[in-house]
């Protein structure tokens, strides 16, 4: 990178570094614990619509009406603020690959809304067993997206 292309990014990045008042940064929860959080996922019976990777979950027996896979290998893993927002808030970004139909009613999750009977200590854990449920796998043919204008000429 050139000193000019710098010295251009040095005032968008300041003029991005403002702090709003309703900005998540600094918003940290505790560390959860990943066998509490899957005793929670289960109690709150999200295994009726979740699959996750690498568990056994208990099932009332009924095929679940919608299948939702949770963890495995992917390419990026969602950080820790995509996962609570996904649970506390599961119409803010709904995942592509799915039906939409099967998963959304005029773009609103279908969801159980949990809110008002799960507790931020089943928050935290949920979130700790889900984040322990991916891992990140690159496939050997993959190239990152690297906007045009920040490579260099070799």
């Amino acid at each position: 990178m050139r000193w000019k292309d710098v010295v251009c990014l040095v005032p968008l990045v300041l003029v991005g570094c403002e702090l709003k008042s309703n900005s998540p940064m600094g918003f940290l929860l505790p560390d959860g614990d990943t066998t509490a959080g899957q005793a929670a996922f289960t109690d709150l019976q999200c295994g009726m619509c979740h699959t996750v990777e690498g568990t056994e979950l208990p099932t009332d027996g009924d095929a679940r009406p919608i299948d939702v896979a949770l963890g495995g290998e992917v390419i990026r893993v969602q950080t820790y603020g995509e996962l609570v927002t996904a649970v506390i808030n599961p119409s803010h970004d709904l995942v592509q690959g799915y039906d939409l139909e099967a998963i959304s009613v005029d773009g609103t999750s279908l969801m159980a809304d949990s809110n008002d009977r799960m507790t931020v200590q089943q928050l935290i854990d949920i979130v700790a067993y889900l984040q322990a449920s991916y891992t990140k796998h690159l496939p050997d043919d993959y190239k990152p997206y690297i906007p045009l204008g920040l490579v260099t000429p070799e």
